[in-house]
């Protein structure tokens, strides 16, 4: 049979038709899941650090009842009262924080201090996606990630983690979600991050207007509209700062005014605890990027934060213990991505090779140092125990009644402001409590110290143990 003839091309020509190419993805390059894959891991390590030094009795300090009791009230729909910092007192004359009323509705189901340490955990852990996505879509995902480890095990995050419960929680997703944002080049969704920062609490006003002042560098050269409405959300930031400072903030405070502006006026100026000072910008600028981070706008919004601390007198603000630098992790890391990007098209060899072995250094750094940060917990087979001691002192504790007025220190505070109104020892303003809590003092001391409290109330000893002695009010 003879081959078919070819097709005839007189009349009607074969010509290919033009070629439609397939969609673009127009979304950033990098790991979908991954991110949240590491947040869920960042929330059991912080939620079992944190929990464990709950149940172990080593709370640092009376912040975690503080938040407590304002929490406790906005549960109930009532005013924050925190009793703690004075009978009747409103915490929101002392730091402006209405965001913490968001617990407020899964306080009211499980009403429990490890509710508050959950919940902080899960959004430091959170803050972690979006540095993640940002990094792996300006350095790809294998960097981008390692990145996300370096920031979840960030000293500053570690350091909060292992602090009671604090606003701040809240601040550090915020600023994240609000960097990513920036460098997406998305200006409203950016400015629409960082203005909630003013009801956080009331210095975060300044971070948020420095958020927006970052908006108006990086779109000026693309979109003249977005820099005018960046600098009006700044303006609008700072404005409701000194309103809330001058105004609000005084307005809820029984003595009219804002308690903490005497921290500011008795300081000798930022030449104080120098060398503190200088350690803790070592501390933040060197084991998160190397100095790279300088290099990027980004870093500019660290200044509200750190100027506030080191123009204070209070020497806890200057160093890198407490949760005080929790909200700059997520602002040097992205800085650090940031300017990794056009430190690899430098036309400087040897800033280029600098820049390619960075991230693996800044990833060894972080675990080397958690070693001896609080996550270190972790492998430490007394993390997962609750002491026999502890046990006994839940047991004394028990025997407060429920509804109860109480005076305490720190020990027995976090045990009791869930069921009763909780006092600071030697705060209670003429009020003779129905019992008194010490932790770490010997009965001696406390029946002493108790008379001298209370020189017109008769109270007896109920029990001691571990070294908690419980007061009971008798008659006069």
């Amino acid at each position: 049979m003879p081959p078919p003839a070819p097709p005839s091309t007189d009349s009607h020509p074969v010509i290919p038709g033009p070629v439609t190419p397939p969609p673009r993805d127009r979304r950033p390059p990098g790991p979908r899941w991954d991110p949240w894959l590491l947040a869920g891991l960042l929330f059991v390590a912080y939620a079992v650090v944190s929990v464990s030094r709950y149940r172990h009795l080593a709370n640092r300090s009376w912040d975690l009842g503080i938040f407590e009791q304002a929490i406790r009230a906005y549960a109930h729909l009532r005013a924050p009262v925190a009793d703690l910092k004075g009978p009747g007192f409103n915490i929101l004359g002392d730091h402006f924080s209405p965001v913490t009323a968001l617990l407020a509705p899964v306080y009211r189901v499980f009403p429990s201090p490890v509710t508050l340490l959950v919940a902080q955990a899960a959004l430091f852990a959170l803050s972690a996606v979006p540095v993640t996505r940002a990094a792996a879509a300006l350095l790809g995902r294998r960097r981008g990630l390692a990145l996300g480890v370096a920031y979840g095990l960030s000293w500053g995050l570690q350091r909060a983690v292992d602090f009671d419960f604090h606003e701040i929680c809240f601040a550090v997703p915020m600023i994240a979600f609000a960097l990513e944002a920036v460098l997406a080049q998305r200006w409203r969704r950016a400015l629409c991050w960082a203005l909630p920062l003013v009801l956080v609490k009331e210095d975060l006003g300044l971070t948020a207007a420095a958020i927006a002042v970052v908006v108006a560098i990086r779109a000026r050269s693309v979109s003249p509209r977005a820099v005018r409405y960046a600098l009006g959300v700044a303006v609008l930031c700072a404005a409701a700062t000194v309103v809330t400072l001058t105004v609000v903030i005084p307005a809820f405070n029984t003595a009219g005014d804002y308690g903490y502006w005497q921290k500011v006026s008795g300081s000798g100026g930022p030449l104080d605890g120098l060398d503190t000072k200088i350690r803790t910008l070592a501390w933040l600028l060197i084991p998160t990027g190397g100095l790279l981070a300088l290099r990027s706008p980004l870093v500019l919004v660290v200044l509200p934060t750190l100027g506030w601390r080191f123009v204070s007198a209070d020497a806890h603000y200057w160093g890198t213990d407490w949760h005080y630098s929790a909200v700059l992790m997520p602002v040097v890391t992205l800085a650090f991505a940031d300017a990794l990007t056009a430190v690899r098209e430098s036309p400087r060899p040897w800033l280029r090779s600098y820049g390619r072995q960075l991230p693996t250094a800044v990833v060894a750094a972080a675990l080397a140092l958690t070693t001896a940060l609080p996550l270190a917990g972790l492998t430490e087979a007394d993390t997962y125990r609750e002491p026999a001691r502890v046990s006994a002192v839940e047991g004394l504790l028990a025997r407060v009644p429920d509804g109860a007025t109480v005076e305490a220190n720190i020990g027995p505070i976090s045990r009791l402001t869930a069921r009763c109104r909780v006092f600071w020892i030697g705060n209670t303003q003429g009020l003779s409590p129905d019992y008194v809590a010490f932790g770490n003092r010997t009965q001696e001391y406390a029946e002493s110290y108790v008379r001298r409290l209370h020189p017109r109330t008769a109270y007896t000893v109920v029990g001691v143990t571990g070294g908690y002695v419980l007061l009971k009010r008798g008659s006069f």
